[in-house]
């Protein structure tokens, strides 16, 4: 198992997973500082020159999400995922798009707006937006996760490795605040997982 890695980019994600999971695997550094992910080379991984990509044996797959589905899905003995079928397995899908939709997409425009952008193309209105809206999602989730150790319940799961990336991502620009201490507290949880620790500490 190969991850096209970087320290600064949803890669860090796939490598919790591969933790959770105690697979072997190795890492194949893209230096995206030096524009190494817009090279051909990896254009032939990923068309978009986006990071992760893993190769497994030969088949290639990226999207963050999508990776972590399928390695769930490839280590059942592992019980990162519900059973195919169960109402849980309807939920640990919703979970996975809800966070990959409704929570990252205001994230990234918030950190666009305040870390990317050149300061003349920010946009004060559009950070307004997104903040609006991640505090609507959070509102979501804060409830959701009362009374529960982990989105499904009682048992982690590979939904929490993508959420859990994405509310890392939130944490970085500054959205985790006060007014969501069962989140902030969710999140607490996942990062003090070693697996955790060891795909985010490098």
């Amino acid at each position: 198992m190969k991850l096209y890695f970087f320290q600064q980019s949803r890669a860090t994600r796939v490598r919790w997973m591969l933790e959770e999971l105690g697979i072997p695997y190795e890492l194949a550094p893209v230096d995206m500082m030096k524009g190494e992910h817009k090279q051909p080379a990896y254009l032939k991984v990923h068309p978009m020159g986006s990071l992760p990509a893993i190769d497994d044996n030969g088949f290639s797959l990226f999207e963050s999400a999508a990776i972590m589905m399928q390695l769930a899905d490839k280590h059942p003995e592992k019980r990162l995922a519900p059973a195919v079928g169960t109402n849980e397995r309807g939920e640990y899908y919703q979970w996975i798009l809800f966070a990959m939709t409704e929570v990252e997409q205001p994230i990234s425009i918030i950190a666009q707006h305040t870390l990317f952008l050149p300061e003349a193309e920010r946009s004060t209105d559009a950070l307004a937006r997104a903040s609006k809206r991640f505090k609507a999602v959070a509102a979501v989730l804060e409830e959701r996760l009362k009374g529960r150790d982990f989105i499904l319940g009682d048992t982690f799961s590979a939904a929490d490795v993508v959420l859990g990336g994405v509310l890392y991502f939130a944490s970085r620009v500054g959205q985790l605040g006060e007014d969501t201490p069962t989140l902030k507290a969710y999140h607490a949880r996942l990062m003090a997982r070693p697996a955790a620790k060891k795909g985010y500490g490098g």
